[in-house]
């Protein structure tokens, strides 16, 4: 695909096929995705690529201890709930959600259920854990450059059949993460990916968030 159509026609996919995507594939990809630009090339991202019974036990436990409401742990900062058109735009995109899996206002167990996928890593095949090295933490810069590392992966993903959806949700519960992954103390989990074969068949993979126009987004300065 050209650059456009996989920017264009990307979207989170939030259902996927019960079929395992090649570890060659994802090394492509992350390839690919690693030619985003950083800071002076510093490159502070990592990637930890999760499969099979170690992604199954991070599902279990991030369910389980959501059910038993122990607090989030994730480890960047989060600050205050959106407010004006930001809570808007969630609040959009969430009805679009809703609407598409049939999932009532009032559905408690259903709503409570979708919820659930979040942590479940939305039963995707491979979630991918981007962290940055420690010695980093406190700057901004970093988190910076790993933001632009995730949507070269999304878009390089999507470009080779693979569907993504960036899943804070999957990290809330830390700890679970870095125990069962694998990862080491000197690296800040800054969020996951969560990667598969799409199902075209579930429905909210076929919901396209709105974007605000340019003439709301750029201002443009100096021109004729």
């Amino acid at each position: 695909m050209i650059y456009d159509e996989v920017v264009n026609g990307r979207r989170s996919i939030r259902g996927f096929l019960d079929k395992p995507v090649p570890r060659a594939l994802i090394e492509e990809i992350i390839a690919l995705a690693s030619r985003a630009p950083s800071s002076l090339n510093t490159q502070p991202w990592n990637f930890t690529v999760v499969t099979g019974a170690p992604l199954d036990r991070i599902r279990e436990e991030n369910a389980r201890r959501t059910l038993a409401g122990v607090p989030e742990s994730r480890e960047f900062r989060t600050g205050e709930q959106y407010g004006g058109a930001h809570r808007e735009r969630q609040i959009e995109i969430a009805k679009q959600l809703f609407g598409a899996m049939e999932i009532a206002r009032d559905d408690k167990e259903k709503r409570q259920d979708w919820v659930l996928r979040g942590f479940r890593q939305f039963g995707a095949p491979v979630s991918i854990v981007v962290t940055y090295d420690r010695v980093l933490l406190g700057s901004d810069i970093a988190p910076f450059d790993c933001g632009a590392v995730v949507n070269a992966l999304v878009n390089a993903a999507w470009s080779r059949g693979l569907g993504c959806v960036i899943n804070s949700q999957g990290i809330m519960q830390s700890p679970v993460v870095r125990e069962h992954a694998g990862i080491p103390d000197d690296q800040v989990i800054q969020t996951c990916v969560a990667m598969g074969w799409p199902d075209d068949t579930f429905p909210a993979n076929a919901v396209v968030s709105r974007r605000k126009p340019v003439s709301e987004a750029a201002r443009f300065v100096g021109f004729e």
